[in-house]
């Protein structure tokens, strides 16, 4: 009875085990092969070359250098003795550190390690050479980022570095891997997903060990697409020289389509410090420098816009009939609210509207300001979009602040007042939201977007009708009065951009403007203008960050304005 039982309970393990196995190897068989090969499939990835940038004229501003890597395959390593020791001699590094570099780097037996990146070709012929000798040694061909023109422009270029944790868990879908180097700043961020080549890679098979057994198959990489900016070098070139002395930044914009052809943020960077080995010590130095050279002031720097402000103030006060162009007020230096003093630059006397823009009067727009108040000017202002991004195709874009509300118990003050219809107190904008501000008023109120790729992988990027775009509606009296005034700020004898009837042949429209900075630092200096010609029709901004007076800004312009009719762009 007893041996029945154990023999009952024997056959019902036995039972559960054929089932077991039935329901692994036939039921589920498929799925459990699968699991094996993948097991002993792996794929050695190489990623593919990146996208060239090229500017307009098809000059090459970003490519690929072919560099070689020294590294060793561990599974096919005889003596790692002999092989450190060798390779100690060829980089001139101690055979125990490269072997602590080995050790630390180890992540499979087929998987290269490598020891020494961008090696010079004698070298790598060398090695090659002799690598017969030494099982596992390898030489690796790979692409280095190259930017042939150095730090000019490199805020709109951007740089390249190794993918970090974050990014590679946003970028997972996209077939990026630990060792991908992607767009860190620039157009290289903002159209990484384009530049990016399709990666490659050699399909092995390993055993239990994680030892290569055989090679099956092998994919070529695919290089990424090609970007044509809207970006001119030569202007780039002449940008950067002309702010190589000043911090600060330039714009040159294309009036009828919000084409970028310059941008330069000042003082700048070598991004091929963070691609070539032999400049990497300039990194720290990038990231240390008080004055940093990383930042784009162009379009994430935010400063108040002091005098170039009182275009939408001047703007609102005749569109509402706050004024008419024959308005006077005097100006005797300054203006007194209680016991504060508010200045102006000059003793200007009597002043209407035309003379008070072109001389950058501050008194007159206190009295104009004070009629116009502060919610309309904030909402005119706003109109011209300097409280959000102009959707410039870069990255960190800065929005700007325009205050319209009192701070304190619903009442503006009077200095306050002041203070915004000048462009001071806490208003900041972004050079180049005056610069798309300036091209409005020049395109009697029409919202440009500017944007600096026109093309990616030999598509042109479509640009929407002037017809389409954002209007501010004005009248055309409205747009008339104020852009006479500008005219005025060159054309006057006295004016404060005079200086700019050196450049011959143009009609220059533009404001100047001298804003207070922090304390016990020089104010900013601005020009912001429009020129139409034959050749071509711009808005540009000129803007220097603790630059002192707005007189070094419009020289500077002059300067610019005199390169460009040189190169026949106006």
């Amino acid at each position: 009875m007893r041996l029945n039982l154990i023999q009952s309970v024997i056959f019902f393990f036995l039972g559960l085990i054929v089932c077991g196995l039935f329901y692994m190897q036939v039921i589920h068989g498929g799925y459990y092969h699968r699991q094996s090969m993948n097991n002993r499939i792996r794929v050695v990835p190489i990623d593919g070359p990146r996208g060239r940038i090229l500017d307009r004229n098809g000059i090459v501003l970003a490519d690929n250098r072919l560099v070689f890597h020294v590294g060793v395959v561990p599974q096919d390593v005889e003596d790692k003795n002999a092989l450190f020791e060798y390779l100690g001699q060829m980089l001139d590094k101690s055979p125990d550190l490269l072997g602590r570099q080995f050790q630390r780097k180890e992540v499979a037996p087929f998987a290269p390690v490598i020891l020494a990146q961008d090696i010079s070709r004698e070298l790598a012929v060398k090695i090659e050479e002799e690598k017969f000798i030494y099982p596992g040694l390898i030489v690796q061909q790979g692409y280095e980022r190259y930017y042939p023109f150095n730090d000019a422009g490199a805020h709109v270029l951007g740089y390249v570095g190794k993918i970090d944790e974050d990014e590679m868990e946003d970028n997972q879908q996209y077939g990026y891997t630990p060792l991908s180097f992607v767009g860190k700043t620039g157009v290289e961020k903002t159209y990484d997903a384009f530049l990016q080549g399709e990666p490659g890679g050699r399909e092995i098979e390993v055993d239990s060990r994680g030892t290569q057994v055989r090679l099956l198959g092998l994919k070529d990489p695919l290089e990424g697409k090609d970007l044509v900016l809207t970006i001119d070098q030569r202007v780039q070139n002449a940008a950067q020289e002309l702010l190589r002395d000043h911090k600060g930044g330039i714009v040159v914009m294309d009036l009828t389509n919000g084409d970028i052809m310059s941008l330069v943020s000042s003082p700048s960077y070598d991004p091929n410090a963070f691609s070539d080995k032999n400049k990497n010590e300039n990194i720290t130095s990038y990231f240390n420098d008080p004055s940093k050279p990383l930042f784009n002031r162009t379009v994430s720097g935010q400063y108040p816009p002091g005098s170039v402000f009182k275009i939408p103030v001047a703007l609102a006060a005749i569109q509402l009939h706050k004024i008419t162009p024959a308005t006077t007020y005097d100006c005797p230096g300054y203006m007194m609210v209680g016991k504060r003093r508010f200045g102006c630059s000059h003793v200007h006397g009597v002043q209407d509207l035309n003379a008070a823009l072109a001389h950058s009067c501050n008194v007159y727009f206190f009295h104009v300001g004070q009629l116009v108040t502060p919610p309309i000017i904030g909402a005119f202002a706003k109109a011209f979009g300097l409280n959000r991004r102009t959707g410039v195709d870069l990255p960190f874009e800065a929005k700007g602040n325009i205050v319209t509300k009192a701070s304190e118990g619903g009442v503006w003050y009077g200095g306050d007042v002041l203070n915004l219809s000048i462009g001071q107190g806490k208003t900041l904008t972004t050079p180049l939201q005056l610069t798309v501000m300036m091209a409005a008023v020049a395109n009697n109120g029409v919202i440009l977007r500017p944007r600096v790729v026109k093309a990616v992988g030999g598509n042109e990027i479509p640009v929407m009708d002037l017809s389409k775009r954002p209007l501010i509606r004005l009248r055309d009296q409205t747009w008339r009065v104020v852009q006479e005034g500008l005219k005025a700020v060159v054309d006057d004898p006295e004016g404060t951009g005079h200086d700019l009837k050196e450049v011959p042949g143009l009609d220059i429209y533009g404001k100047t403007g001298t804003a207070q900075s922090a304390p016990n630092k020089p104010n900013h200096a601005w020009f912001v203008g429009y020129t139409r010609s034959s050749k071509g029709n711009i808005a540009f901004c000129v803007f220097l960050e603790y630059g002192g007076s707005s007189e070094n800004s419009v020289k500077i312009a002059r300067d610019l304005l005199l390169k460009l009719r040189s190169l026949q762009i106006i």
